[in-house]
């Protein structure tokens, strides 16, 4: 998913505990049914939470929420949830899709797929810089290729003629390497 050039918006609509919760984690959007609950009940199972969890909990919630809800195990409710910031919104549970399915809309009608596969790039990548100047380079270099294209072309000139965008490079044809240098740490 950390990969994934598209969007993940996830819709919890249950219990989310263990694996259930930890692989929502790296997706970018995560909704819930408003009775939906939610655990990282490892250390009550004599284990460590996995799936990355220990990556991508703290930077979504911050560490001090990730610890409590890793330290006791407790399951809470989607409304804490809402609350730490690891949930957008919560819906009644028979509009929970629709309310998903309503963003992915949000995003595929009025963006362009390159910027944001490329912005989901960035985001994720500079969550590990070690200094702002990295994300700088990576975020001019990413405007000097978007701003060439005939998206941003299309982009400006939908916006002055008033009337919907339509975007036409597509990111099966590649995005540009705004992080030159930078590689994938491999698993050993």
């Amino acid at each position: 998913m950390f990969a994934s050039t598209k969007p993940v918006i996830a819709a919890i609509n249950g219990p989310a505990v263990g694996v259930g919760a930890t692989m929502t984690l790296p997706m970018d959007i995560r909704l819930a049914a408003d009775d939906a609950r939610m655990g990282f009940v490892f250390a009550r199972r004599g284990i460590v939470p996995e799936a990355c969890s220990s990556w991508f909990l703290p930077r979504v919630v911050g560490i001090s929420r990730a610890m409590e809800w890793v330290a006791t195990g407790r399951v809470f409710t989607a409304q804490e949830g809402l609350e730490a910031g690891l949930l957008r919104s919560l819906h009644p549970a028979g509009e929970l899709l629709d309310a998903a399915n309503d963003l992915a809309s949000e995003i595929v009608d009025n963006t362009a797929p390159v910027s944001v596969a490329l912005a989901r790039r960035m985001m994720w990548t500079m969550l590990g810089a070690e200094h702002p100047m990295l994300a700088h380079r990576a975020d001019s270099r990413g405007m000097f290729f978007r701003g060439q294209s005939a998206d941003a072309v299309e982009g400006v000139t939908s916006f002055l003629e008033k009337r919907p965008a339509h975007f036409s490079d597509r990111v099966s044809d590649g995005l540009p390497d705004i992080l030159p240098g930078w590689s994938e740490p491999p698993f050993e």
